[in-house]
């Protein structure tokens, strides 16, 4: 009787091998770079990280949810509070601000002339399961002669709501004078969002 051997490719070769490790995964990255490579019977550990790779592979902890997705355009209100001579609510910018898959972010501001700047851009990182933080850089020109007046930074902190659709959180805002690294206006407030759909 003759015994059969059946070829199996090198791709689904790896695809078996990365199945296999499942289990063994860290979460959220799929990452098996703690395993060594002799042990998986491998030259190059990397090769079954390459194979590790397709979403469907990639596990989610429990301990650690992803939370409401931050990326999309959205309705916002920047509403003072806590700033002496300005009453708590009152309404310091608004505008449409687009928060990128990649980690950046830009808001067209309504309350600013186009010719005083009125577009900013920012940077985000996740800090919980639906929390954000930003870090949002302007510019700002005088009116009548167009030079420079002033450069702007601005922190938020937010929350997504479960739902997805709107969030809230907290904002400071300084103003420095061109080149200088003291601030001459300090804001903080509440700001609101709400997403806005294809729909």
């Amino acid at each position: 009787m003759k015994t059969m051997f059946r070829v199996v490719p090198q791709s689904m070769g790896m695809a078996i091998i990365a199945a296999f490790l499942a289990p063994g995964a860290s979460a959220g990255c799929g990452d098996i770079s703690g395993r060594p490579a002799a042990a998986l019977g491998l030259q190059h550990s990397y090769l079954v990280q390459a194979a590790y790779r397709p979403e469907r592979f990639v596990l989610v902890s429990d301990n650690e949810p992803s939370g409401a997705s931050i990326v999309g355009l959205w309705s916002v209100n920047l509403a003072s509070k806590g700033n002496p001579g300005i009453p708590d609510g009152a309404l310091l910018d608004w505008g449409y601000a687009q928060w990128h898959s990649d980690g950046t972010e830009i808001m067209n501001s309504g309350s600013r002339s186009p010719a005083t700047q009125n577009f900013c851009l920012g940077v985000w990182a996740k800090t919980g399961g639906s929390s954000y933080k930003l870090n949002h850089v302007a510019l700002s020109y005088d009116l009548v002669s167009g030079t420079l007046n002033g450069t702007v930074s601005i922190r938020e902190q937010v929350t997504v709501d479960h739902h997805g659709n709107s969030f809230a959180g907290t904002f400071t805002i300084d103003v420095f004078p061109p080149g200088a690294s003291t601030a001459v206006v300090h804001l903080a407030g509440e700001i609101t969002g709400q997403r806005i759909t294809a729909d």
